[in-house]
């Protein structure tokens, strides 16, 4: 009996489960190693580009944690990226790619804002906790039918989900910037935005005098949500099998067009909390484009994570950190808005390579 399992099949079953293990470690690896790649390139730009180098790594990397202020706002930029991030994951899990995170989170939040302005008006809604369900909810549900568009047409008819989902965000933003400008523009501010939600629906501000809030407990949640729905649940296996091949999946009996639509809406929901709670945490109000950046942004964090729910908290908070210390550092020394760009764009395009992530899975194949 041993000899017919060391020549038959239990050797296969192991051998492939070491190249799953050796995969999985080379992506895991992969998801540090490029950070870390991007750091060190980005000390070298500092270097070249700045006239006081020591000064600007200073403030680059130190600066977002020199005070309350700095460290509770780099915090506060990462959760919108953790919710888009999770958006892009789960649309991901089933083989689509949701391009369109722009225009759902603002979507997401002025659908939200006016809900809240409408529903304030009556004595009944004016209730903190229930209201504010319900005008989430309201900007979650939005941003996730916009999602459906591009998951229902490719399901129906094949279309690439990449580009509809791109077209339709992108038309849905000037339409958004006209009620923001028009019907709703509160005449009492210099600023190209609607009114302010009510103080009942604010959410509380836990490191002052930093605009981080209850938000962060949302995000949390929803990172433990899409964990344990991807790897516990009928649905979430369903997801990952399609994703993964969707022809074997097909004739598993998974209905993958119906898992298409799901995921894509589950997507732009996400990207709907997102700019949800950019206005019920820290704007509070919609301003004209105040969320432009953070769809890209979130792709970026989801490709960093490597689509991993789990990684997807520290590769948010990196991204942000990176980002705040462009900003520090632009404004406390020599180095201009374009050399800060310049920055951000390189490590963007290392954390993102599929190269450097290709290499590293053949190794691990090996």
């Amino acid at each position: 009996m041993k000899e017919m399992s060391q020549a038959g099949g239990p050797p296969e079953k192991e051998d492939r489960r070491l190249e799953e293990i050796l995969r999985s470690v080379s992506l895991s690896f992969g998801v540090f190693f490029i950070p870390v790649v991007a750091l060190i390139v980005l000390v070298l730009l500092i270097f070249i580009l700045s006239e006081t180098p020591v000064k600007t790594l200073y403030f680059f990397f130190i600066g977002p944690f020199r005070n309350v202020y700095s460290f509770g706002n780099m915090l506060n930029a990462a959760i919108p990226l953790v919710l888009g991030a999770l958006g892009v994951t789960v649309a991901m899990k089933t083989g689509s790619f949701n391009l369109g995170g722009e225009g759902q989170i603002y979507f997401g939040a002025f659908t939200a804002a006016a809900a809240a302005l409408y529903l304030s008006k009556y004595d009944f809604f004016q209730v903190g906790i229930i209201t504010g369900i319900i005008t989430v909810s309201a900007g979650v549900i939005a941003s996730g039918l916009l999602a459906a568009i591009s998951g229902f047409c490719k399901a129906r008819w094949n279309t690439n989900e990449l580009i509809t989902s791109f077209l339709v965000s992108s038309a849905v933003i000037p339409i958004v910037n006209y009620f923001v400008t028009g019907p709703f523009l509160d005449p009492g501010t210099s600023l190209l935005s609607t009114k302010k939600i009510p103080l009942y629906l604010r959410l509380p501000l836990i490191l002052k005098p930093s605009n981080l809030n209850g938000s962060v407990f949302v995000a949390i949640l929803a990172v433990l949500f899409v964990s344990l729905f991807l790897s516990k649940t009928k649905s979430g296996y369903e997801f990952r099998m399609a994703g993964k091949n969707e022809i074997f999946a097909r004739y598993g009996g998974i209905n993958t067009k119906l898992n298409t639509v799901i995921s894509m809406t589950m997507s732009g929901g996400f990207h709907g909390l997102a700019g949800a709670m950019l206005v019920f945490g820290t704007y509070h109000a919609v301003i004209k484009e105040f969320s432009a950046g953070i769809g890209w942004n979130s792709l970026a964090v989801a490709l960093i994570a490597g689509f991993l729910p789990s990684l997807i908290i520290p590769a948010s908070l990196f991204f942000a950190w990176i980002v705040a210390g462009a900003r520090i550092a632009m404004q406390n020394t020599g180095i201009t808005f374009e050399t800060s760009s310049i920055v951000q764009s390189v490590i963007f395009f290392l954390s993102t390579s599929l190269v450097v992530r290709n290499i590293l899975s053949r190794k691990g194949k090996r």
